[in-house]
């Protein structure tokens, strides 16, 4: 048995040093190679829990590192020594005087920090660690990638609680992190894996079927699949065809959220155009001569083309999406991509690394984590990353043709923030694909946007409700931080004004809760905590408008409602938010809501209306 695993180690880090060894200097290959002996020699007594020597951990982990991921000398060596500093008795400071400070902030970023006291949990902490590390550097995230996914690939050998555990937390973070930085192939093998391992018998019920359905779909996607590169070859574009089907998790993913069985979830496979060019104009041309040779011949699923080359998502992911009917009857998912777009579909951001393309990456992923961090004051940290790392984006556009990428689900509210910073504190209204919106509308992709400001406008606390962005947030919370605050809480059932007849009450925080003298719940508790009582001065300041609600009763006639609204906005200069009218047998009711200071700015209005003609009754009532 040793000899035989002798034999696997030699085989595979030898397959590494061939495969790398074109793009590699001399003087590399001599430091990986040197790495791999001295971790070898570290590890030399180690097992793993499958009882082959733990050096094959190491040299699987430098193989995804340098086939799958293709980075260069220094991760690949790092991946090597990764747990030799948690493992034995080799320190960070051997590592740095032997291969320097690059190799050992790599080592350092993926070994667990050993604590007293963890703040969350070890889990948490760990997780915090690695996105401290990536806002400086994307390889200390590949290499714990590497890591993780090696590890998933081998978990058979562990116990069933260690699998829950190690499974829970490649589906939470893991995965989701691989998603945001394009890593598509190690994010959709990570989930299928945990999956694999959390539940074990509706992964293999899945399994199964969907090798029941390639086989029973065989035939007919095979000839659905020669059609398609008879009609390309025909139409002299040189392409290969690849029939791609979705892993086990995805597909269930796909099942909960439509409310579907196995049989009823579409999209359970896709077909892949590829085809070589030479630069992005070209790509352009060639995706849109493929998509017109096969609408030529298939039909097409109106509204099913999604150009994501033009409008890359936010992960870097580009490709043309079009569904096509098959002779089924049934509609075919079509992706048309070039050589480089499958590339960087599979490498994501390790494709191109570039000082240019690494930093912007590294931008993207601080605003991620800024969101994420920025929602702890609303949810938990961990929970708020791994829900950014998941969020779907969409592209819009400002009237001008700019592209603005923002989070799905951002409204018109989210764009004025980004386009116009704090300026979109007086967003007014939109205008989406030139029709007049609410600054509170969810846009869609490909909107076209245009936000329109006042100087007069400003926020309502309610707009935290409809934003989605850091940015928008965080200029929100930060103008309603240094907005002048009330002194006082106001009852929620009188609603009392300044200059009102009111009472106060202390609590037992010391805050202070107004009332109006004849509101029920003063009187009981003037009767019950009498000696909570304060006296309080409330007075009316500019700052603070209060919205109330008037009813109306009138006679009807000729203008009745124009009178009354430019008594409320002209005479009084107030803003109505709410007016509704109803006429019956010639009286009409009408309830208008404003903001106004203080009752007696409410009683000179109400007095004003009262004195249009034909308006009999004026009372103010409650807002539920």
């Amino acid at each position: 048995m040793e000899e035989d695993y002798q034999s696997r180690i030699n085989r595979s880090v030898e397959e590494l040093f061939h495969a790398i060894a074109g793009r590699m200097s001399p003087d590399d290959m001599r430091r990986i190679r040197d790495a791999y002996e001295f971790a070898r020699e570290a590890h030399k007594d180690q097992r793993r829990k499958s009882g082959e020597p733990y050096i094959m951990h190491p040299i699987a982990v430098a193989r995804i590192l340098a086939e799958e991921l293709e980075l260069s000398a220094n991760p690949i060596i790092a991946a090597f020594l990764h747990d030799v500093v948690e493992d034995t008795p080799h320190t960070f400071e051997e590592i740095q005087a032997r291969y320097g400070d690059d190799v050992a902030f790599l080592v350092r970023v993926v070994t667990k920090q050993k604590k007293q006291k963890y703040e969350e949990s070890k889990q948490v902490d760990n997780f915090r660690q690695i996105l401290a590390s990536v806002q400086f550097d994307l390889r200390a995230i590949l290499l714990k990638l590497a890591d993780r996914l090696h590890n998933m690939r081998t978990l058979a050998s562990m116990r069933p609680d260690k699998q829950m555990k190690i499974a829970g937390e490649t589906d939470y973070f893991y995965a989701p992190l691989a998603n945001r930085l394009g890593l598509y192939h190690v994010k959709t093998e990570l989930e299928d894996l945990s999956f694999k391992y959390r539940c074990p018998r509706e992964y293999e019920q899945m399994r199964q079927m969907l090798e029941q359905e390639k086989e029973q779909e065989k035939e007919h996607l095979d000839d659905f699949a020669a059609k398609v590169k008879e009609l390309l070859d025909k139409g002299g574009i040189p392409t290969r065809i690849e029939l791609r089907y979705r892993m086990p998790y995805s597909i269930c993913r796909k099942m909960r959220s439509k409310n579907c069985d196995f049989h009823h979830a579409d999209g359970k496979h896709y077909i892949r155009i590829i085809y070589e060019a030479d630069g992005l104009q070209e790509e352009k041309k060639k995706s849109l001569h493929i998509y017109g040779v096969l609408t030529d011949y298939f039909k097409e699923r109106p509204g099913s083309v999604a150009n994501y080359i033009n409008a890359p998502k936010e992960n870097g992911y580009q490709s043309f999406h079009v569904k096509l009917l098959n002779e089924q009857g049934e509609w075919e998912e079509m992706h048309i991509a070039s050589e480089r777009m499958v590339r960087n579909s599979r490498l994501g951001c390790a494709a191109e690394q570039t000082e240019e393309n690494v930093m912007a990456w590294l931008e993207k992923f601080k605003e991620v984590l800024q969101d994420a961090a920025y929602h702890t004051q609303e949810m938990d940290y961990m929970d708020g990353v791994t829900a950014s790392f998941y969020n779907d984006d969409i592209m819009v556009f400002t009237p001008q043709g700019k592209e603005v990428i923002l989070p799905k689900g951002a409204t018109a509210l989210d764009f004025a923030f980004e386009m116009l910073g704090e300026e979109g504190l007086h967003a007014f209204f939109a205008r989406i694909n030139g029709k007049l919106c609410s600054v509170k509308t969810v846009l869609h992709r490909g909107d076209c946007v245009e936000t329109i400001t006042q100087p007069a406008a400003s926020p309502q606390e309610e707009w935290l409700a409809h934003v989605s962005t850091y940015k928008a947030k965080c200029t929100l919370r930060s103008h309603f931080a240094k907005k002048e605050k009330l002194a006082y809480l106001r009852c929620d059932r009188c609603h009392p004004l300044p200059g009102d007849e009111l009472i106060g009450f202390k609590d037992d925080r010391g805050k202070i809760t107004l009332h109006k003298r004849n509101c029920p719940e003063a009187v009981r508790m003037a009767s019950q905590q009498g000696d909570s009582i304060v006296a309080v001065n409330f007075e009316e300041q500019e700052a603070f408008l209060f919205p109330v609600r008037i009813c109306i009763r009138s006679i009807d006639r000729h203008h009745l409602l124009r009178d009354v609204v430019a008594c409320i906005t002209e005479k009084q200069n107030l803003s109505i938010s709410r007016l509704t009218t109803t006429t019956v047998d010639n009286i009409v009711e009408t309830s208008v809501d404003f903001a106004i200071h203080s009752e007696n700015e409410l009683e000179q209005t109400m007095n004003s209306i009262a004195a249009i003609e034909n308006v009999d009754e004026v009372a103010r009532i409650d807002i539920e």
